[in-house]
C-alpha cells in the first residue's frame, strides 16, 4: 500500500512542477513552418487539369474557349489539411482575366497565384494571300496580306471565325463568299454579352514566296515558308559554298492556305546549309543555317556502378566519377534495400545492364511499396518515408528518337494508394519515357502527398515527349525506340528527362511486388526517315 501511494506520487511530481514551471516561463517557441499548398482545383469547362506548381506557389487552370473567364465557378478545391483560406473558390464566381491572389494560413500565411489560360481559336482566310493571316487579339486587328496589284473589291472569302465558338455575333454577320476589302472593314464581335470592335486590314507584298524560318537541329532542319494560298509551296537547300541546289521531296511539305512547312532530314552535324522557299518558279529569300551537334548520353549503357558500403547502397555511377543518374536506393536504403542494382543479364551477355524491382520495403508489415527507378537527376533527400527527387540534366540538343533494349516481367498489382484502389490485380505496368524542357533549374519531385508535386508531361514548360508503356512478360530482351513528339521545333531545351521505372504508378505507390525491368544501352537519334 506505501509503494502504491509512493508511486502515485512520483507519478505527479512531473505534472505538479510542470504546472508550476510554466507559470513563470514565458511560451517563445516558434511555430512551425509548414508550407501550405493547394492539392487540387478544378473549374467548370477546364480541358485539361490544373497545374498546380507547389514550389512557385502558382496554379493555372486551363480553361476552353467558351467559358466566360471574367465569372469562372471552381468545382473542386483541398489544400494541405488544416490550411485556412481568406476566401471560399467554390463559391460565387471568380474573375480569371488577370491572376487571382490566394492566401492559405497556418502558423504563416503562404500566397498562392491562380492564373487562368483560355485559347480562342480565331482566323480569317481570304483566297489569294500570301501566308498567314495575321491575328492580333490584344489590338483586334487582323491583317491579310496579297500580292500587289490585287484588286480588294473583289475578293473571296474562305473562312472566318473571330470569336469563341456557338456563342459568337458578327456585325456585319460575315460569312465566306465575296467580300470587298479595299477599305478596313470594322466588325462588332459579341461574346458572353460583352462587344470587342475588330478591324479587317489589308496589305500588299511584293513577296510571292518568302522563306519565314528555319531550326537547325543536328541532322534535321525543319523550314518554314508563305506564297499565295492558290500555289504549292515548297523548299530547296543546299550546303553553304555548292552551286546546285537540292529539291526537297514535295511528300515532306506541310501546307495550310498560304503556309507551308517541312522538315529536311539526313544532314551532316556541324554544318551550314542554306535554305529557301519555292512556288511554281517563284524562289523565295536565302536564310543560313548551321545544324548542331550530338551527344552520347552519360553511361546510358549501365557499364559504371559503385556500391557505397558504409551507406549500404548502389548508385549508378563510378566512385568519383560524373553522377549523372541516380535512384531510389536512398530511400530503400533505410530498410537495408536497393531495387535498383547491377546486372550481368545484358543484351550482349557481357558487361552491366541495370535492373529494377518493385517490392514491398518495411518491417513487420510497416511500410511502402517501393518501385524501381533510375533516372536523370539526383537524390535529394528523406521526407519522412518519402522522397525528394532533383529531376533533369543540363541538355541543349534536339534528338529525334530514344534508342535502347528491355526486358520486363509483370506481377499483378498488390499494393496501391486510395485512388488506385482500383488497379489491384490487374498486370503492373513498366514506364520508360524521355522529355525536354526549358526548367531554369532542375525540377523537384515530391512524392509526400501533402505537398505532393510530380511530373507532368502536359507542363508547359516541356518542350518534348516520348514514352513507351508495356505490362506483359519478356522472354528476352528486346530492342526499342521511343519518337520524341515536339511542340515547337525553335525552343532549344535546358534539361534532359529519362526516367525508366517498373511501375507506372510508383510515383503514387502502387505496383506489384516482383515486377522487374532490365535497361541497357540507351541512346539518342538524331535523323528523320
Amino acid at each position: 500500500m506505501v509503494k502504491s501511494k509512493l508511486r502515485n506520487i512520483l507519478a505527479f511530481l512531473p505534472a505538479f512542477f510542470f504546472i508550476i514551471l510554466s507559470g513563470c516561463i514565458e511560451n517563445d517557441i516558434p511555430y512551425p513552418k509548414i508550407p501550405q499548398i493547394i492539392t487540387s482545383l478544378a473549374a467548370e469547362g477546364e480541358i485539361k487539369p490544373s497545374v498546380i506548381d507547389s514550389l512557385a506557389y502558382d496554379v493555372t487552370v486551363y480553361l476552353d474557349e467558351v467559358v466566360d473567364i471574367e465569372n469562372v465557378r471552381f468545382t473542386e478545391f483541398t489544400t494541405t489539411p488544416g490550411a485556412q483560406c481568406d476566401f471560399d473558390l467554390l463559391e460565387g464566381t471568380h474573375d480569371l482575366t488577370n491572376p487571382m491572389i490566394v492566401a492559405l494560413s497556418k502558423y504563416q500565411t503562404y500566397y498562392w497565384v491562380v492564373y487562368g489560360k483560355q485559347d480562342i481559336e480565331r482566323y480569317f482566310t481570304v483566297d489569294g494571300q500570301v501566308g498567314e493571316t495575321v491575328i492580333d487579339p490584344i489590338g483586334m486587328r487582323v491583317i491579310i496580306s496579297m500580292p500587289e496589284g490585287t484588286d480588294l473589291s473583289s475578293l473571296t472569302l474562305e473562312s472566318v471565325k473571330l470569336g469563341p465558338r456557338d456563342i459568337t455575333t458578327m456585325v456585319p454577320d460575315l460569312k465566306p463568299g465575296p467580300i470587298d476589302l479595299s477599305y478596313p472593314l470594322r466588325v462588332e464581335v459579341t461574346a458572353h454579352g460583352r462587344t470587342e470592335i475588330w478591324t479587317i486590314y489589308v496589305v500588299y507584298t511584293d513577296l510571292v514566296v518568302s522563306t519565314s524560318s528555319a531550326d537547325a537541329w543536328s541532322e534535321v532542319v525543319w523550314a518554314y515558308g508563305t506564297c499565295p494560298s492558290d500555289m504549292k509551296g515548297g523548299f530547296e537547300y543546299r550546303e553553304s559554298g555548292e552551286s546546285e541546289w537540292i529539291p526537297l521531296d514535295q511528300d515532306r511539305v506541310i501546307q495550310s492556305q498560304g503556309s507551308f512547312s517541312a522538315s529536311i532530314p539526313h544532314l551532316k552535324t556541324l554544318t551550314e546549309y542554306e535554305v529557301r522557299a519555292v512556288a511554281g518558279t517563284e524562289k523565295g529569300n536565302v536564310i543560313k543555317v548551321t545544324t548542331q551537334g550530338t551527344a552520347d548520353i552519360p553511361n546510358g549503357d549501365f557499364e559504371e556502378w559503385w556500391f557505397d558500403s558504409a551507406k549500404n547502397i548502389w548508385f549508378p555511377y563510378a566512385e568519383g566519377g560524373l553522377q549523372y543518374w541516380d535512384t531510389g536506393n536512398t530511400g530503400t536504403a533505410t530498410m537495408k534495400q536497393n531495387n535498383v542494382m547491377p546486372t550481368d543479364h545484358t543484351v550482349t551477355g557481357q558487361g552491366r545492364a541495370a535492373m529494377l524491382d518493385t517490392r514491398f520495403v518495411g518491417l513487420f508489415g510497416i511500410g511502402k511499396l517501393a518501385a524501381g527507378s533510375v533516372y536523370t537527376g539526383k537524390f535529394a533527400e528523406v521526407d519522412g518515408t518519402n522522397g525528394i527527387l532533383d529531376f533533369g540534366r543540363p541538355f541543349t540538343l534536339r534528338p529525334t528518337v530514344l534508342k535502347g533494349y528491355y526486358q520486363y516481367k509483370t506481377a499483378d498489382i498488390d499494393y496501391a494508394s486510395a485512388e488506385f484502389d482500383y488497379l489491384k490485380g490487374r498486370p503492373d505496368t513498366c514506364h520508360i519515357y524521355v522529355a525536354l524542357a526549358d526548367w531554369t533549374a532542375p525540377f523537384q519531385i515530391r512524392t509526400n502527398p501533402k505537398n505532393r508535386q510530380l511530373f507532368d508531361k502536359n507542363s508547359p514548360s516541356i518542350i518534348a515527349y516520348g514514352e513507351l508503356l508495356y505490362s506483359g512478360t519478356m522472354d528476352n530482351y528486346e530492342e526499342f525506340e521511343i519518337k520524341l513528339e515536339y511542340r515547337d521545333t525553335s525552343r532549344v531545351p535546358t534539361y534532359l528527362q529519362i526516367t525508366c521505372a517498373t511501375s507506372k504508378y510508383g510515383d503514387y505507390f502502387t505496383g506489384g511486388t516482383g515486377a522487374t525491368l532490365y535497361i541497357d544501352q540507351l541512346s539518342f537519334g538524331w535523323d528523320l526517315p
